[in-house]
């Protein structure tokens, strides 16, 4: 594996190393000690799966607070996505700025997600699949998210939104006072 840090502080594209044959290819996709060795949340406690079948379908933002939040490991492997992270970390040096990356199930790009974002994604074909790693398990108590088109970051989704949830849909506008005492944590997380 390839860790290659991006421009938001602490968040990650992590490329395989593929091993090819006249088979196919071979390749780890998660190993600990990697990750422990990139000061990378070496925790994985429960792993999602989701599946949208339209193109243009966004979901997100999502994102748990404190005493859990998560750190995500994510990867397309069906179809291809517009993957979006925001940094609602107060103490970090990229707060409140946003970052995007296509992964596909072609391209075999995952994206580290740090504790302390929001993450998001839009479907760019129809018969979408993602795969989710994470740090903590899910609290609805703690759940917590962004409205897509909030003005206070200006996300450029590259199609126009062809289904989203009323929850997501519906989000508030984003409040820094609330995003300051959610986010108490230092501008590197590391376990």
């Amino acid at each position: 594996m390839r860790f290659v840090p991006l421009e938001l502080s602490g968040a990650y594209l992590v490329e395989l190393d593929l091993i090819q044959d006249e088979r196919g290819f071979f390749a780890r996709s998660w190993c600990q000690d990697e990750f422990r060795n990139h000061q990378l949340n070496p925790v994985v406690v429960q792993c999602n799966t989701s599946y949208t079948g339209k193109r243009g379908t966004l979901r997100g933002m999502h994102f748990q607070i404190q005493p859990h939040p998560e750190a995500k490991l994510v990867r397309c492997t069906r179809g291809a996505v517009y993957d979006v992270i925001i940094d609602l970390r107060p103490a970090s040096a990229t707060y409140l700025r946003w970052e995007a990356l296509e992964l596909t199930a072609a391209n075999h790009r995952m994206l580290y997600i740090p504790e302390g974002f929001a993450h998001g994604f839009q479907t760019l074909e129809d018969d979408c699949e993602m795969f989710y790693q994470m740090s903590d398990y899910y609290h609805p108590e703690c759940a917590r998210g962004i409205r897509y088109d909030d003005p206070a970051f200006g996300i450029q989704w590259p199609l126009p939104v062809s289904c989203i949830a009323a929850k997501d849909r519906q989000f508030p506008d984003f409040d820094r006072e609330a995003s300051a005492r959610d986010f108490q944590l230092p501008a590197e997380t590391s376990r």
